[in-house]
């Protein structure tokens, strides 16, 4: 099963879609999941219709219309991938523990929020990825995104993306 990861689109404040790039990787995914940073009502109805199966969240800067439709927290198990959702996780010192003690039961957690991407794994094995954001990149050095492939129980071949260098 193919991933595609993304985070904090922020559309239509900091891009008007996304990117060529990012919106064929909706094609080629499986599932699509999303860690929240909408911003746009019309983003996720787009992404909902497009993607073949869509496990999303909502942020910090998304409304009430797209509170009512997401959860804070989103849960799903992707050919035998016990996976979490979650837009913020808090400062990165600690990280790693806070996240094992609050999502234990998952395999791998997908979060947003700093626009920084991140690929860590807990000592209890729970692996921590951010995307960072393919339309807002803040203090980064590229817009980015992540890729990767679920089967049999594992997370495999997960790589982050330079919007515009693939």
């Amino acid at each position: 099963m193919r991933l595609l990861i993304i985070s904090d689109t922020h559309i239509p404040r900091r891009a008007r879609a996304l990117p060529a790039e990012v919106a064929a990787e909706i094609g080629q995914a499986d599932a699509v999941v999303h860690a929240g940073d909408w911003v746009d009502l019309a983003s996720l109805e787009d992404l909902q219709a497009r993607a073949r199966r869509l496990v999303a969240v909502y942020g910090n800067n998304d409304g009430p219309e797209l509170r009512a439709r997401l959860p804070e927290i989103a849960r799903a198990t992707l050919e035998g991938v016990h996976l979490a959702v979650v837009h913020e996780t808090g400062q990165a010192k600690g990280r790693e523990k806070r996240c094992a003690e609050r999502f234990g039961d998952a395999d791998v957690l997908v979060f947003g929020h700093s626009h920084i991407p991140w690929d860590t794994t807990a000592p209890n094995g729970l692996r921590l990825l951010n995307p960072g954001s393919p339309t807002d990149r803040r203090r980064q050095p590229h817009h980015t995104y992540m890729t990767a492939a679920a089967a049999g129980g594992r997370l495999s071949d997960v790589r982050l993306h330079r919007v515009g260098a693939d």
